[in-house]
């Protein structure tokens, strides 16, 4: 089954009323191969790999490493790994474009601008996530409406293009608040970041994510000193929203 044989209603009225794990399961027996979960460990994330643990256990599952993640970032990739059996793919930036990125502008660029930040996040996280989803025909993510206003209108199912070719893209826990993620990995003993212990609501590079007060929203601790030099940024990487970089 090809995408384009499907038109967008279609698509709609099928998958939307499919549970997660419905979804999941769906997405393996239709493009096997062709279909994977990409996290970076967040909560969400964690949840989607015990779901496909249960329903699709060979759906496969890919991480972007920026190479500056946080040490318990790592630590819960390889508790993962352990726990579920996976065989974990890892898409990391080209070297030698991260070498001239920090010969042009200094290691940490992203405090000079929000386009240096952008930059950036395009050379580590953005043209990595690019090919792992050249591998792919549906793209599963734990995007969440509740995670910001530029992710307030996230469809469970939409088609994308990357690359000019169109990709089924999935949100399947989308319009679950965060009270029920939590209430599922406590329900289900999921492994989960030890980051949210210390005050994170979203995870990302290590010197890049700090975490939140009380009352601000989730990706708040995302880039913060962009609050000042751009308050309006949408702190995004780019992964999502198409990120231009500089």
């Amino acid at each position: 089954m090809t995408l384009a044989s499907w038109s967008d209603g279609e698509l709609l009225d099928k998958l939307n009323s499919l549970s997660p794990e419905g979804l999941l399961k769906w997405s393996w027996e239709k493009y096997g191969r062709r279909t994977a979960i990409f996290t970076s460990f967040q909560n969400t994330g964690c949840v989607l790999v015990d779901m496909s643990r249960r329903v699709a256990p060979q759906l496969r599952v890919i991480t972007v490493d920026t190479l500056r993640l946080h040490r318990e970032t790592y630590e819960l990739i390889g508790e993962m790994e352990d726990r579920y059996g996976l065989n974990m793919e890892r898409f990391q930036p080209d070297p030698d474009r991260v070498e001239r990125m920090i010969e042009q502008h200094g290691e940490y660029l992203f405090f000079d601008s929000a386009a240096k930040q952008e930059h950036c996040c395009q050379i580590r996280k953005v043209e990595p996530n690019q090919r792992a989803l050249e591998t792919v025909d549906v793209w599963i993510t734990g995007l969440r409406r509740d995670h910001g206003k530029s992710r307030e209108n996230t469809s469970r199912v939409e088609n994308v293009e990357r690359n000019g070719r169109p990709i089924l893209k999935l949100c399947p826990l989308a319009d679950w608040p965060e009270e029920r993620v939590w209430q599922y990995i406590r329900d289900n003993d999921v492994p989960h970041s030890g980051l949210y212990r210390k005050g994170y609501s979203s995870i990302g590079c290590e010197v890049c994510t700090t975490p939140t007060l009380p009352g601000e929203s989730k990706r708040a601790g995302r880039w913060r000193w962009t609050n000042q030099l751009d308050p309006d940024h949408p702190k995004e990487c780019g992964i999502h929203s198409d990120g231009s970089g500089i």
